[in-house]
């Protein structure tokens, strides 16, 4: 089975279009430090990338699905021509009103990627910087890291907490590697 680093978008992966506001155009898009870096170490390391987010831009009209799904491609077509491959993405275009299984916390884009992709969710992280998406992962069973950048949210935080995804993916390959000279001994 395969292991997989799970993302969010908007605050891990790109600078946050705001509250309220959504990216809705590559020339919004904005990746943060480390980032190149970051996915890099996780390709080498024998992790998938995958990234989770919700987009509800696309309930409230403001980008089509068509249009989400090429911002999507650019922006993995441009960490992959820096050394960064995104294996997939997954999105829910669901308003927050709307029941449905894959708007985070709900853990539905990360189960359905676990089947497309055969990956042991025990092995696998969940890395955002909200509530609900360390919940998604909890409630996939993964483990959980949070970035938290200039705030404390007691009560919320991941199995690892970190300032930038850079800083995460430190911490995740440190315990991968010491977890496998465990097993090794």
């Amino acid at each position: 089975m395969n292991k997989a680093i799970f993302l969010d978008r908007d605050g891990v992966i790109n600078r946050s279009a705001g509250d309220g506001k959504y990216i809705t155009h590559w020339q919004e898009m904005r990746f943060l430090p480390g980032v190149v870096e970051a996915i890099g170490l996780l390709n080498r390391g024998g992790f998938l990338v995958i990234v989770v987010t919700n987009q509800r831009c696309v309930a409230k009209g403001l980008i089509t699905t068509e249009g989400l799904e090429a911002l999507h491609q650019k922006m993995r077509s441009e960490l992959a021509l820096a050394g960064a491959r995104i294996d997939q993405v997954y999105y829910c275009p669901h308003d927050a009103q709307q029941a449905c299984g894959c708007r985070k916390p709900a853990p539905g884009m990360l189960l359905q990627a676990a089947q497309e992709h055969v990956i042991s969710l025990s092995e696998s992280w969940m890395v955002g910087d909200s509530a609900s998406d360390v919940e998604a992962g909890r409630r996939a069973g993964c483990k959980t890291a949070r970035i938290e950048y200039h705030h404390s949210f007691p009560g919320s935080s991941g199995d690892v907490t970190a300032s930038s995804l850079i800083d995460v993916v430190i911490q995740l390959l440190d315990r991968d590697k010491m977890s496998a000279q465990f097993c090794t001994v």
